[in-house]
């Protein structure tokens, strides 16, 4: 509608998770190379988290692209209000396994044995297993796929898994009949929401995928309110700078006023409720909140300090947009079967 006012070829704030919009932040290219690492080397079990909106499911999406490229063979659960024998009959059905029972004893021998063969046959590409929203994963599911990490030779895991989820995850996580599946996660990664600057640079490499050229559509006054009410998430970012453009082309305007955004954010009540939830709103009383998030912090610190993506995976993911990826021989070699 407002796209040749502007000068776009197409609409630059759509909120599904379009690949060649995808941003590459500091913190995500870590996420994403660690991501990749983690899957590479047979680390297990990988914890994705974030705030709403901060792109965890586009990131899953790249991680996804780049595991098909390489001909690795996924099961990406996206919906994970499931029953346990719902939950392996959607992890079969993705994997393209075959059971013709429904039972969950004769889906996981049926699992146990496809894994097994891919490893006799010497198949260097990973299984993975990727499950996002996992934040409303009941306990008894997330002990399930903990027990799939059970699936291993004496070298090597022969099921990779991702958990990606909400804050709520970290602390559904801290259960102690959870505590062993904490134990086994290897690597920890935490999506987060965008600077000033990056806010301006996401805003701005939006716009030129779109086609945008010539003189500035937001000015820098309006990008700062779009921060402010966006409080840096990707997700609302989008919802403000579509309805602004909508807004400003209703009103013959080239370019986005304060005003505008202000309006925006009143629309969405973006100034009477913030994007983004406290700590405190996960179960954690306030007074325990900066102790607690500077003990994960500490942990993710010293969770990523075991280990050192190398230099090639970072620009494979930063060469997103030419569609280059890691070769074949990227994969861990499997040593002769030892089952």
């Amino acid at each position: 509608m407002y796209n040749e006012f502007f000068g776009l070829k197409e609409s630059a704030f759509n909120v599904s998770p379009d690949p060649r919009y995808f941003f590459l932040t500091p913190v995500m290219q870590e996420a994403l190379a660690g991501l990749a690492y983690g899957v590479q080397r047979r680390k297990g079990i990988i914890l994705l988290t974030g705030e709403v909106g901060t792109g965890k499911t586009t990131l899953l999406n790249q991680l996804m692209d780049w595991l098909r490229q390489n001909q690795a063979a996924t099961a990406f659960i996206f919906n994970t209000r499931l029953n346990v024998e719902d939950l392996f009959n959607y992890i079969l059905t993705d994997f393209g396994i075959s059971c013709a029972s429904r039972a969950k004893s004769d889906m996981l021998i049926r699992l146990n044995t496809w894994l097994l063969d891919r490893y006799v046959a010497g198949e260097p590409e990973p299984a993975v297993l990727i499950v996002d929203e996992a934040q409303n994963l009941s306990l008894e599911l997330l002990e399930e796929i903990r027990l799939l990490t059970n699936l291993e030779t004496s070298s090597e895991k022969l099921l990779q898994i991702v958990l990606s989820g909400q804050p709520e995850l970290e602390w559904k996580l801290k259960d102690p009949k959870l505590r062993q599946l904490r134990q086994r996660i290897t690597l920890r990664y935490r999506t987060s929401q965008l600077s000033l600057s990056e806010t301006l640079s996401y805003i701005e490499e939006r716009l030129r995928i779109a086609g945008a050229k010539g003189e500035p559509i937001f000015p820098p006054e309006a990008i700062e309110s779009i921060h402010k009410y966006s409080r840096g998430v990707p997700r609302v970012i989008n919802i403000l700078c579509e309805h602004a453009l909508i807004n400003a082309f209703a009103g013959q305007q080239k370019r986005v006023s304060v005003g505008l955004i202000h309006e925006v954010a009143r629309e969405f009540e973006l100034d009477l409720i913030a994007p983004i939830v406290p700590p405190s709103s996960y179960g954690i009383p306030e007074s325990e909140t900066t102790p607690v998030i500077q003990a994960i912090l500490a942990a993710m610190a010293k969770a990523a300090a075991n280990f050192s993506p190398n230099e090639s995976l970072l620009r494979d993911f930063a060469k997103h947009q030419d569609g280059a990826g890691p070769s074949m021989a990227a994969w861990t070699k499997s040593e002769a079967p030892k089952i």
